[in-house]
């Protein structure tokens, strides 16, 4: 599945939340520049009562002074009006008709301090205010009632106007960080565009190390590369040693096994024919032998990737090895003899891989144990969370100088009729499933050890 560039990624990353708090700023001063309409026009509407209340009281009710008309000509950017009646609920001045509540209720009754409430003047939505006054006019004394309001359109032009310019501001502001985050990004990525360029320029050939500055960011991926670069070059380096050691190693079975067959083509005599064959058949055991064996060392090397999850009987399968070279062992007067544990052991391994060791273990002992040998030992012990299998043989054995040769593939202490990657095969087992293959070359014989971790599964290495 495709994702969204790392460009984009970013950039959305970052002016997302940009964009909420904008929003949020948006509407926050929404209701506040509200809240400030109602502020200011309730005050400009009490303040406009209050001095239509002096003039009436100074005139008795008969005018109003050119200030207040101007004031109530443009309050707050549109006129105000007014209605004034006495205590006995007698006209005074102003306009006839007062408004009255949008909620049909009663309208308040006004106190010694202001009302104020929504009411409807005429079919129009106006800010209403009621206010009581004890005074003197023409004569009559007592409470009288001063109702002043003003149409809301006004203030709700003014929320919209004073919203409008915020955000304004808020869309300016968000685009011109949005065009630096974008910008930004781009300047930012610039080294990655670089890495990727300096990695595409290379040939499949080329896996040398990236030695290339880097931000502090990639250093990691860089690391990986190289590692991962490194891993490649040895497993290709790998391959290639495999290809020419396989080639050299089948080179002489081969020719020998082409040698053998028409040395039967043209035996003189069918006796001479048959002894041949036996030679050929012999021949092509061998090359099938260490052809296999050199299949199943690189099978092992390999396939790195699987989870072993099968737990392995260890004693069943020294039992089993054990049997399988009984028949060859008694030919050559040699005593090959098993020694499970006195407890169950398992191991969470390869059951086949595991055999395959054990087994290569006994053959290389029984092939190279020489004249002197005349007993091999296989035994199981457990200890210290580790399972140990050693294949001991009385046999002529190995000096410790000689331990890295025959470890190597193909090597072998002293020439012999075997293909020197028994032991090998063996210690890739033991590495893949985590554990270790020793010799141990201080006693009369040789002690080949393999050790495998008791306990849960683990991913081959």
């Amino acid at each position: 599945m495709t994702q969204a560039s790392l460009r984009l990624r970013l950039f959305l990353i970052i002016l997302l939340p940009l964009l909420v708090i904008a929003a949020a700023i948006g509407v926050w001063q929404v209701s506040d520049a509200r809240k400030k309409a109602a502020e200011v026009f309730d005050r400009s509407l009490l303040t406009t009562a209050l001095a239509i209340a002096a003039d009436v009281a100074r005139s008795n009710g008969d005018a109003i002074s050119l200030e207040t008309r101007d004031r109530l000509t443009d309050t707050s950017g549109g006129p105000v009006f007014y209605h004034v009646y006495a205590p006995d609920g007698v006209f005074v001045t102003g306009y006839a008709t007062p408004p009255v509540p949008s909620d049909g209720r009663p309208p308040p009754e006004a106190g010694p301090e202001a009302k104020f409430f929504n009411g409807l003047f005429h079919g129009r939505n106006v800010r209403v205010l009621k206010l009581h006054d004890i005074t003197t006019i023409g004569g009559y004394s007592g409470v009288f009632t001063y109702t002043v309001w003003q149409d809301v359109d006004l203030r709700n032009a003014f929320v919209r106007d004073l919203s409008t310019r915020t955000f304004v501001v808020i869309f300016a502001l968000t685009g011109t960080v949005a065009m630096v985050v974008w910008f930004g990004v781009n300047l930012g990525l610039r080294p990655l565009l670089d890495l990727e360029d300096a990695i595409s320029s290379r040939s499949s050939s080329d896996l040398r190390p990236i030695q290339r500055k880097v931000p502090a960011e990639t250093r990691g991926l860089v690391s990986r590369l190289n590692s991962l670069f490194g891993q490649v070059e040895a497993a290709m380096q790998a391959q290639n040693e495999f290809i020419s050691n396989a080639a050299h190693q089948l080179r002489n079975p081969i020719a020998g096994v082409l040698a053998m067959a028409e040395a039967v083509k043209t035996a003189p005599s069918e006796d001479a024919a048959r002894s041949r064959a036996d030679e050929l058949l012999s021949s092509a055991r061998h090359a099938k032998d260490l052809a296999n064996k050199l299949l199943t060392l690189e099978r092992i090397k390999a396939d790195s990737s699987t989870l072993i999850s099968t737990s392995v009987d260890v004693n069943s399968l020294v039992v089993q090895v054990a049997e399988s070279f009984a028949a060859a062992a008694s030919r050559d007067s040699v005593a090959i003899v098993a020694h499970p544990s006195d407890e169950r052991v398992a191991i969470v391994a390869d059951e086949v891989m595991v055999r395959e060791a054990i087994t290569n273990l006994a053959d290389n002992a029984l092939r190279h144990g020489g004249s002197t040998l005349s007993r091999i030992d296989i035994s199981v012990s457990r200890e210290n969370g580790k399972v140990r299998v050693d294949v001991a043989d009385d046999g002529r054995g190995v000096e410790a100088k000689d331990v890295p040769v025959v470890l190597s593939r193909f090597g072998q202490a002293s020439p012999g009729a075997g293909s020197g990657l028994g032991l090998s095969i063996a210690e890739a087992i033991a590495d893949r499933h985590g554990g270790r293959l020793a010799l141990d070359t201080g006693q009369s014989g040789l002690t080949v050890s393999i050790e495998f971790p008791a306990g849960d599964q683990r991913p081959i290495a």
